[in-house]
């Protein structure tokens, strides 16, 4: 029961339906606050105690300072949690776990149970190992059940062993679209109350759900356990981005477009931890497709959440997607009875602001290597013969001459691009050639796009006038196609369209996040071969929103983002050295060229589709039995009872190690003294680097182990799949074969040196880490900016502080694995302002003392730490942002923390 201090509860009636709310305009100044401050303000308003979330901190927000750089901390609540598999199983094992720690403090082990609704999706367990076949689907659905039976069959067990816990099997979709489609409520109901629906999820791109004005943004695995077990997500008061839509898109440009723009103005801008909240004229000209392909990306524009308010868009779209009328006219009136309905005209106080028109917007992709690295359509093969001078050998750049390019408003030139024609003879007997550029993986994936059923359309359309000009992809490109819900590939069949993509090898491969998140399979065997003797910069485009070094597929060194329908021109273009927007893409029957115009579909013709083809029947009939999954999932054995019956050969779940010795006392905090660094790494490390999703390599400490299991290496899987199991996650950490630790110069992937050792060798990351931890030796991560950027995946802190890391020490940290560090017992310093290890002259072999740390121990948050390396010393900032991560710390992590506050209940 809410305190009340502010006379907020009242009643609203809709239809025949009365619920409980809590009144915004109660509290003074909340007419002027931004929409998602809003719900924040009602959130503290219904979960007020007078403890933990005061009337002080109601009125705090309510007098929000726009301009004040964030200091007040409060204590959110969401409504709900949503998870993934790869984060998610993790998340089942940590609760498993907790129970039995519980047990053994002497607690109740029912405790453990969320305390909210908490939905997982099995969406990122499909990896396209077969495509281009009319079977590929059925195919790839087998294995990925051959591969993954054991996890299943957990996550069956957690199905039946929690309360509120719901899990959506495999095979039906991308859990942000299922999330947009079928599981946001917009309004949450729940024990006689309405209130804004508002969620964490174990994925960096929840904000998808954003589209939809629902507040939710993505937190690390350990956060959102402790979410479900009703611990309110500790934050400060953030500062609020504008940012003002005017206009419309011109004809011939999409929403990858848009947001491939917006991500690189928010970038540039700097809206790390900030919201960024939509207003203007043109939110209303944005279909909720964009505005969720929009909130998809807000991770890599680096803001917490990227949310558009509620309107008759939002009810169309909820009307569409099948919810039922009564929720529809609930958020109506909830939403104007709240002051949460968008006013185009209004301005709300904002941070800072920004504006786009448009109109503006042009064609655009995103690469090599960082999605926020938009680079115009027309531009894109001059800007590659430029970057993949940064992925070929010295030899190949003396063959190519190393003259300078010319300024992007002078004509191309063919001179001086790298070249390695290289032949592969096919497992079918063909024969073709091979270069630097080659589009080798073409992919229809991941949630951002897939949702969108313009750019959807867009793509089939273009696949269609491209066959019926007698257009095929190239040989060399794996093409595959990953919808992010079944209801996509029932409107390309009601559109007949399916048969196009068909022909040009888009087939489905399955319904998951597939090539985004790494499981883009392998390429043929021949392609593969030819691609690593020749040491080939061979490319993919794919409709996804990450790119990062290492992740879409071992054999492919530059990534782009596209839209849709680009991805299929690339597959037909064959080469990132083609320009597509002024070059033929091939020729018809006749021996005609066809370029990109030719077989580009207007706004008109994407429109008729869309309006023709797609209807509230598609979204019922998919979504009318989601949890219970098909004769396959249904006829796994499962174990029973509340605590889960552990089995010592598996590979995929083991019981993980962090309650172990664990007492009811916390021990205090202590300086950091002898330690040695582990890792000396560069700017953007991203989680990705940090802790890898993608394939094990057999000749890595994680193969080793898996070898020495019995584990086939067809069966490996990938390290996402195996986040259930801490041995090789550990294993795993800092795996990443694009990874480079500056302490061993001239490696590429999980080395470091081992100075336990005479000389300090250079040996496996894992190896050294062993050798430093029997030793008694703690270890250190130096870093450049933008640390721990991209996926919210917890087992970079986990496995972080599993290797023995006490401190991590950068230039600049994105938001969820800074909290993420805190949550495993890491701590997060930065180098004083304007300074890096570079210029403080630090080589990574120097032994540190971190002092001052033990001022944690007296209950406030020391500003800085002193940090001696050697013969350098300077002041780090402590990067414990607020009283509650400084509790987390305290206790050795956030699951301790949690565990010991519910026993004490």
């Amino acid at each position: 029961m809410s305190a009340n201090s502010f006379d907020a509860r009242s009643t609203l009636r809709v239809g025949d339906e009365s619920y409980e709310i809590f009144r915004l305009d109660k509290v003074e100044g909340s007419a002027r606050l931004p929409y998602s401050l809003k719900v924040l303000l009602e959130n503290l308003l219904r979960t007020e105690d007078g403890a933990n979330i005061t009337a002080d901190h109601i009125r705090a927000l309510g007098g929000w300072d726009s301009q004040a750089q964030p200091s007040q901390e409060i204590q959110f609540t969401p409504a709900r949690v949503i998870m993934q598999d790869f984060t998610g199983v993790p998340c089942v094992v940590d609760l498993a776990t907790m129970r039995e720690a519980v047990k053994e403090l002497g607690g109740d082990p029912a405790k453990i149970n969320p305390l909210a609704p908490a939905e997982l999706v099995i969406d990122h367990s499909v990896i396209a190992d077969k495509f281009g076949t009319a079977n590929a689907f059925q195919q790839n659905v087998e294995l990925e059940y051959g591969r993954n039976k054991e996890r299943y069959q957990f996550l069956r067990w957690g199905q039946t062993a929690f309360d509120e816990f719901k899990v959506v099997p495999p095979g039906t979709g991308i859990v942000h679209q299922v999330n947009i489609e079928h599981l946001a409520r917009t309004v949450m109901t729940r024990n006689g109350q309405a209130y804004p629906d508002t969620l964490v999820g174990t994925d960096s791109h929840t904000t998808m759900v954003n589209g939809l004005g629902v507040l939710g943004w993505g937190v690390g695995g350990i956060e959102a356990e402790a979410a479900m077990l009703g611990q309110p997500v500790s934050m400060l008061i953030p500062r609020v981005v504008g940012f003002k839509l005017t206009g419309e898109l011109k004809p011939g440009t999409t929403a990858t477009d848009l947001v491939l723009t917006i991500t690189e103005m928010l970038r540039k801008h700097g809206v790390v931890g900030k919201f960024v909240e939509f207003y203007g004229e043109g939110v209303a000209a944005t279909s909720l497709a964009n505005r969720a392909t929009i909130g998809n990306m807000s991770p890599e524009f680096g803001s917490t959440a990227a949310i558009f308010p509620i309107d008759d868009e939002t009810l169309n779209y909820l009307k569409l997607t099948g919810r039922s009328e009564q929720q529809v006219a609930l958020v109506e009136a909830y939403a104007k009875e709240q002051g949460l309905w968008l006013d185009p005209a209004a301005e709300p106080d904002f941070s800072e602001k920004l504006e786009l028109d448009l109109s503006t917007v042009v064609p655009s992709i995103a690469g090599p290597k960082r999605p926020q690295d938009r680079i115009v359509l027309a531009e894109a093969s001059r800007q590659f013969a430029q970057d993949v001078r940064n992925y070929v050998s010295e030899a190949d750049l003396d063959e190519a001459g190393k003259e300078s390019f010319p300024a992007s408003d002078a004509p191309a030139v063919s001179n001086g691009t790298p070249s390695k024609p290289t032949q592969v003879v096919a497992a079918d007997g063909s024969v073709f050639e091979i270069d630097h550029g080659a589009v080798t993986v073409a992919a229809i994936t991941s949630c951002t796009n897939t949702s969108n059923p313009y750019v959807m359309v867009a793509a089939a359309l273009v696949a269609k006038k491209a066959v019926e000009k007698g257009l095929s992809r190239k040989p060399w490109v794996k093409t595959t196609l990953a919808p992010g819900s079944k209801v996509v590939t029932d409107y390309f069949d009601k559109a007949n369209l399916t048969p196009y993509l068909d022909k040009l090898g888009f087939n489905l491969v399955g319904y998951g996040c597939t090539t985004c998140i790494g499981n883009s399979g392998p390429l043929d065997e021949e392609i593969s071969k030819a691609i690593n003797e020749a040491d080939l910069a061979v490319t993919s485009v794919l409709s996804g929103n990450r790119n990062f070094e290492g992740r879409i597929n071992p054999d492919v060194k530059m990534n782009y983002l596209a839209s849709p329908p680009l991805v299929v021109a690339y597959a037909i273009a064959g080469s990132m050295k083609v320009d597509i927007t002024t070059e033929a893409l091939g020729t018809d029957q006749d021996g005609n060229p066809v370029y990109l115009k030719d077989i580009w579909p207007s706004e008109a013709e994407v429109n008729d589709v869309v309006a023709n083809a797609i209807g509230e029947d598609m979204f019922s009939k998919s979504y009318e039995d989601v949890f219970a999954g098909d004769a396959q999932w249904q006829a796994l054995p499962i174990p029973t009872g509340d605590t889960f019956e552990w089995d010592p050969q598996s590979t995929y779940v083991r019981k993980p190690p962090y309650f172990e010795g664990m007492t009811m006392e916390t021990s205090p905090v202590s300086d950091v003294q002898g330690a040695r660094v582990l890792a000396k790494l560069g700017d953007s490390v991203t989680t990705d680097h940090i802790s890898p999703a993608g394939a094990i390599k057999a000749d890595t400490p994680a193969g080793q182990y898996l070898t020495e299991h019995g584990v086939e290496r067809r069966d490996f899987n990938s390290y996402g799949s195996r986040r259930g199991n801490h041995e090789v996650m550990i294993r795993g950490t800092f795996a990443n074969i694009r990874l480079r630790n500056q302490i061993a110069p001239g490696t590429e992937g999980g080395f470091t040196r081992d100075f336990t050792q005479e000389d300090g060798p250079v040996s496996f990351i894992y190896d050294a880490s062993q050798n430093y931890q029997a030793a008694g030796t703690p270890l250190v991560i130096l870093a450049g900016k933008e640390y721990g950027s991209g996926s919210s995946r917890d087992w970079a802190a986990k496995g972080t502080a599993l290797l023995g890391v006490k401190a991590v020490i950068a230039e600049s940290y994105e938001r969820i694995h800074r909290s993420n560090l805190i949550g495993m017992g890491v701590l997060p310093l930065q180098f004083p302002e304007g300074a890096s290890a570079q210029s403080l002259g630090l080589t990574g072999e120097e032994t540190f003392d971190i002092t001052g740390v033990t001022a944690l121990n007296d209950g406030g948050i020391p500003e800085t730490v002193k940090v001696k390396a050697g013969d350098v010393e300077f002041d780090a900032k402590v990067r414990i942002d607020t009283p509650g991560e400084a509790d987390y710390y305290r206790n050795g992590g956030i699951m301790q923390y949690v565990l010991r506050s519910l026993i004490r209940k």
